[in-house]
């Protein structure tokens, strides 16, 4: 009694009756239950969808899970399970690797089955194959022990696309093994038919050895090409199940461009060679054609100067409009004058290694040096360079104000040239570039803010 007298007094002297206190109750109990219906149908983190099914959020997902709809659900799912795909499969890949080299390779080489330039024809490069899957594996690996640590479960700060971007160096090693896989298989069925002991070898191994699972070195020898056609699969699967809001789904985009446009180039190089097989067909469409030809371009690019591909940076390419003027009273004339023709064109640095490992994805040390070769366009379906590659520690380049569409490249004491693109705007792109490298490695470069004719006197100087 004493309770219920205290109570009407606190009641009546706060101004709060009955009924209304009846009524505040009501309303925060709706509130109450406002604010669970909007918890849980929220919208979703990944889509910013509402559609989240009470029952499932309530009492079937975890906590990690609450904040997604049924639909990402199911696509983090899938996710998770083809980067773990292509992470597994990569690891089974190496494993195959493996067998060819500690199986085979080692073995007839310790028992002097095959001669060591017999052993090259049918192993090709095995062994530089091998390195880079223990390096993108190791890398791989790490993204999905980091992401676990993490308490990312779903994996969805790993990055595949990144990653492969960065080991886009292993596709010319796929493709050195490619172009020589139907000579090495000729070369090793004419060699089982005359080495006896070769012959009993690969049957014993293949009928005794358990680690080769029954398969015959044929089989293992197709593994490379077997895992460079399934690259553009896997990467579609996790394309597909990654919202074009995350991170990593241009370089995934990317990256499945680049390795489809590699599998074009090898099947084009193969059908040069006069070999039948190829490989996995892909769709070509304007864009992959371009990014064929850039490939072809660099190759022979590389050829030509001699570098190391891991110590080779493209920095520029593509088409610029090139003329030799006689003298140098063009200027006065004007561009009109001259007599442009059409020319592929590649500027190419060699950066020197920070870290011995060629395989090492390490910060580029400094700028060894720099190249512009001149390629024509296609002439029976090869391209030619239009003369030795321009060294531009040799080279200088400058602008004039009233052909501003225009610059010049001067090699000291040789030729001049004047380069144009169709776009102005790109024009001043490439005399940048060129004109960055130039001043970086010439030597000259202490005056650097001098005139040409100031510093050399050749007879294509301006006046």
């Amino acid at each position: 009694a004493t309770q219920t007298k205290s109570t009407d007094v606190e009641r009546a002297e706060s101004g709060i009756g009955q009924v209304p206190a009846r009524r505040w109750k009501t309303r925060a109990s709706e509130t109450l239950r406002s604010m669970q219906v909007w918890e849980a149908h929220r919208p979703c983190t990944d889509c910013g969808e509402r559609d989240l099914p009470v029952e499932t959020d309530m009492q079937n997902c975890n906590q990690r899970r609450a904040d997604l709809c049924e639909k990402c659900c199911k696509r983090r799912t899938e996710r998770k399970e083809s980067v773990l795909e292509f992470v597994n499969t990569e690891a089974s890949y190496g494993e195959d690797l493996r067998i060819i080299k500690e199986e085979f390779y080692l073995p007839m080489q310790a028992a002097g089955l095959l001669s060591q330039e017999q052993l090259l024809g049918i192993f090709s490069n095995i062994q530089e194959l091998i390195d880079l899957n223990e390096n993108f594996l190791e890398i791989l690996q790490e993204e999905i022990d980091q992401a676990f640590d993490q308490g990312d479960d779903d994996l969805m700060t790993v990055c595949i696309g990144e990653v492969f971007l960065e080991f886009v160096n292993m596709l010319p090693a796929f493709q050195t093994y490619c172009l020589q896989q139907s000579s090495s298989v000729n070369m090793l069925n004419a060699l089982e038919k005359e080495k006896e002991l070769l012959r009993i070898f690969l049957n014993v191994s293949q009928n005794d050895n358990t680690a080769l699972r029954r398969m015959n070195l044929r089989s293992f020898l197709m593994a490379p090409l077997q895992r460079v056609t399934k690259y553009p699969l896997l990467l579609s699967r996790i394309i597909k199940a990654t919202t074009e809001y995350h991170p990593d789904h241009g370089s995934l985009r990317e990256a499945k461009s680049r390795i489809e446009s590699h599998l074009e180039h090898i099947n084009m190089k193969t059908k040069q060679e006069g070999n039948t097989w190829t490989l996995r067909s892909f769709r070509q469409d304007s864009k992959k054609k371009r990014e064929v030809i850039n490939i072809e371009m660099r190759e022979t690019a590389l050829k030509t100067v001699g570098w190391l591909r891991e110590e080779t940076r493209f920095v520029m390419e593509g088409s610029l409009q090139l003329a030799q003027p006689p003298d140098g009273q063009w200027v006065k004339k004007g561009s009109k004058t001259l007599k442009f023709q059409n020319m592929q064109v590649l500027l190419l640095v060699n950066m020197k290694r920070m870290s011995e490992s060629s395989l090492e994805s390490a910060e580029p040390g400094p700028v060894k040096d720099a190249v512009l070769v001149l390629i024509r366009d296609k002439n029976n379906g090869k391209f030619h360079l239009l003369r030795e590659p321009l060294r531009l520690s040799n080279c200088i380049v400058s602008t004039d104000p009233d052909c501003d569409d225009t610059f010049e490249l001067i090699e000291i004491r040789r030729e001049a040239f004047v380069f144009r693109d169709s776009d102005r705007a790109r024009t001043h792109h490439w005399f940048r570039q060129i004109r960055r490298y130039s001043r970086e490695l010439g030597s000259w470069k202490k005056r650097r803010n001098a005139l040409p004719n100031i510093m050399i006197s050749t007879p294509h100087t301006r006046p």
